[in-house]
């Protein structure tokens, strides 16, 4: 390979790494897709509760799908086909990636967030799940665009094998993916409809550990652990749940905003003007999402002095879980 290799890809900065990720491979192929519309498509508004495995010593919780499916859906949708390869041997895994930029295909990866050099140390944590392109080769340094970054970066050969090759959950195996074929024309008005009727059915499904119910049974546990494993354990649970929240890829809060701004564009797409309310609720929704995750960070530090805070947050989230049932049912009814 030339010791230099720089592909004409232009970096977006974006909220989150696999909704932007996605949306600048697909500019880079001249479809404009804004990154709500590529996480509205690719149902990415989600809780999930998981109380049997435990991440960094606590129940597992999340925002969002599994890695890669909000980009997955979303290309299944608009009928665009993505090649996706994993390598057990990580040489190989460059040597692919080497291809790729010979024959000028901008690449997505997957990748480990604690060994990312660039990332501030307070952002290092083991979080397997993190997105982002390789454009370039310069000596033995990759060129970056980590959408969540302000401007490109760039990772030795031996930084970004180790990002690759992460260990622990979700590992990401040299995991690289991109875009093979677009269709001339979208059916982005069906593919609309299909992600928000999916998004309202995982929302509203009727199992306990996702969507609604799943945020009511965290609300739930949150005095129970307070009770039986006493306010250290219970202030990490918290500690974790808003972790997953506000620092893994935007999460809760976050989630609702991008989701908002996907519904006032479907708004103009459908020619559906209801949306647009629905896109200031679920805003509003998403303030409420924040105001508890400040809430759960001043007990994590100590800084609350209310007697009964933890029943006072489960109250707030149980509010929120109310608020986001109505919310998806009226969402459902819209596009029934």
């Amino acid at each position: 390979m030339n010791d230099t290799t720089k592909l004409n890809f232009t970096h977006h900065q974006t909220a989150h790494c696999e909704n932007g990720v996605a949306s600048n491979l697909l500019k880079d192929k001249g479809l404009n897709l804004s990154e709500p519309m590529i996480f509205g498509i690719g149902s990415g508004l989600y809780f999930v509760y998981l109380p049997f495995l435990k991440v960094n010593f606590a129940p597992g919780f999340s925002y969002r799908p599994m890695p890669g499916a909000i980009f997955s859906k979303a290309a299944k949708r608009l009928g665009i086909k993505i090649k996706r390869q994993r390598f057990s041997n990580p040489k190989e895994a460059q040597a692919a990636l080497e291809r790729n930029l010979q024959n000028e295909i901008p690449t997505g990866l997957q990748v480990g967030v604690f060994h990312l050099t660039y990332f501030p140390e307070e952002y290092k944590f083991h979080f397997n799940a993190h997105n982002l392109v390789v454009f370039g080769k310069e000596g033995d340094r990759f060129l970056i665009s980590d959408p969540v970054m302000n401007e490109t970066t760039t990772l030795t050969e031996k930084e970004l094998e180790r990002v690759r090759y992460a260990k622990g959950v979700m590992a990401p195996k040299g995991h690289m993916y991109f875009p093979t074929d677009i269709p001339a024309t979208l059916e982005l008005e069906k593919a609309i409809v299909k992600g928000i009727k999916d998004t309202c059915d995982k929302m509203l499904a009727p199992v306990p550990i996702i969507g609604v119910k799943a945020i009511r049974w965290v609300a739930r546990s949150i005095p129970k652990w307070a009770d039986k494993k006493g306010a250290k354990t219970t202030n990490h649970y918290l500690g974790q749940l808003i972790r997953m929240q506000e620092e893994i890829g935007t999460g809760g809060g976050g989630f609702r905003y991008i989701y908002g701004a996907f519904l006032a564009e479907a708004a103009d797409v459908l020619k559906k003007p209801e949306l647009k309310e629905l896109s200031k609720e679920i805003t509003d929704i998403g303030d409420l999402w924040r105001d508890f995750a400040v809430d759960i960070a001043r007990v994590y530090k100590n800084r609350n002095s209310k007697s009964d805070i933890y029943n006072n947050l489960s109250q707030a989230m149980l509010h929120i879980a109310d608020l986001e049932e109505a919310f998806f049912r009226k969402l459902r009814e819209v596009v029934r």
